[in-house]
């Protein structure tokens, strides 16, 4: 890596996640560029060389490993069954990483790599975007200045109205594919609980495969009881009819009520691109969420308060800082294994019926 030159970042997988979340984000990115992106799609191949031309096109992540000494970094965000043998490759040849959540499919997967990356000196990150989201930033910053009191529950819902299967590998049955909505949005919803509330003590879930034909779960609730006392109630559904509020605090002194998605998701799919200088993830006055008590927001109950701007763009400018030593990896892979402890919880919950109770990690590190 020369001083001051771009570092050069190699995509392993241009499908959804690739293509939509981190192609556009490291280019967007001060100090990174896309080199080299791989993919054994002709179509795929199509899209990024016209997405991003000048990229160098590959197809298959082998054909990156001789080539270390012309990268500095390597994002994967191919299929969940793929993130530890790459992400493992990557870090024997000498590259530190991003890998699309989840980093594993075990806790245990998850804390070697850790170890992996600690011993040769590496970044090992965990691309765990909705830290980013703009309802997320806004109820940190009302728990961090008291407005809430001292929060005594969580509810956050991650949930869609899909009736009709997608088909791939997300909704595969197998379970080397780590399909299912546990480790895919319940990634998302548990590590912004442990972020929050930090560590959990106490899990108990329910998993079910509620659409015709479906393999995998599709509709899941997992309910955390924190170290601090703080409950934390998940729910992650591809078949919710009516969607409730994607987020509900309950402090001692307020609530806070929010609906709506964050909306960078969106202007993503949709082909906008955040550029420095220029607003980014920003949502109309009309979606803002409440602060109040005593009565429902959707009454009048409670006080409007501006929703912050996502930031998703944030992840990777401390990456690019982390990398040239300037700041810290803004995700661990050690905060990843703590999140995974959790799923793994949930998914012995939901299948035996019984509140697993987590023993303190030695290793165990502060989300927030």
């Amino acid at each position: 890596m020369t001083v001051n030159a771009p570092l050069r970042v190699g995509l392993v997988g241009y499908g959804l996640a690739g293509s939509v979340f981190h192609a556009p984000l490291v280019s967007a990115t001060g100090g990174l560029v896309l080199d080299t992106v791989v993919t054994s799609n002709e179509e795929r191949k199509a899209q990024a060389r016209a997405e991003f031309p000048g990229v160098r096109l590959v197809s298959s992540p082998e054909e990156l490993w001789p080539r270390a000494d012309e990268l500095d970094l390597i994002v994967i965000a191919s299929p969940n069954r793929t993130h530890v043998p790459l992400a493992r490759a990557a870090l024997e040849v000498g590259l530190p990483v991003v890998v699309d959540k989840p980093l594993a499919g075990t806790a245990a997967e998850a804390r070697e790599l850790a170890a992996l990356a600690a011993e040769r000196g590496l970044l090992l990150s965990v691309f765990q975007n909705r830290r980013w989201d703009n309802d997320f930033l806004t109820l940190a910053g009302l728990i961090e200045e008291g407005q809430l009191g001292e929060v005594q529950r969580f509810e956050s819902r991650f949930e869609r109205w899909r009736p009709q299967l997608k088909g791939g590998w997300r909704e595969s049955g197998d379970p080397e594919e780590i399909g299912g909505l546990l480790y895919d949005l319940g990634s998302h919803v548990v590590d912004q609980a442990l972020t929050l509330f930090g560590p959990a003590v106490q899990v108990y879930a329910e998993s079910d495969v509620r659409r015709p034909g479906a393999a995998a779960d599709d509709d899941t609730f997992i309910a955390i009881t924190h170290v601090d006392g703080v409950r934390s109630h998940l729910y992650a559904s591809a078949t919710t009819a009516q969607l409730g509020p994607r987020f509900r605090v309950l402090g001692s002194k307020a609530g806070y009520v929010k609906y709506g998605l964050d909306p960078q998701e969106a202007a993503l799919r949709e082909g906008a691109r955040p550029v420095t200088g220029e607003p980014w993830g920003e949502e109309p006055e009309e979606l803002w969420g409440r602060v109040g008590s005593g009565e429902s927001p959707l009454t009048g109950g409670g006080d409007p308060v501006r929703t912050l701007p996502g930031d998703y763009p944030a992840y990777y400018a401390a990456v690019a800082a982390a990398l040239r030593g300037e700041g810290e990896n803004p995700v661990t892979a050690l905060q990843a294994a703590a999140a995974l402890d959790v799923l793994e919880a949930a998914r012995r919950s939901a299948r035996e019926g019984v509140s697993v109770t987590l023993l303190p990690h030695h290793d165990e590190e502060r989300h927030a």
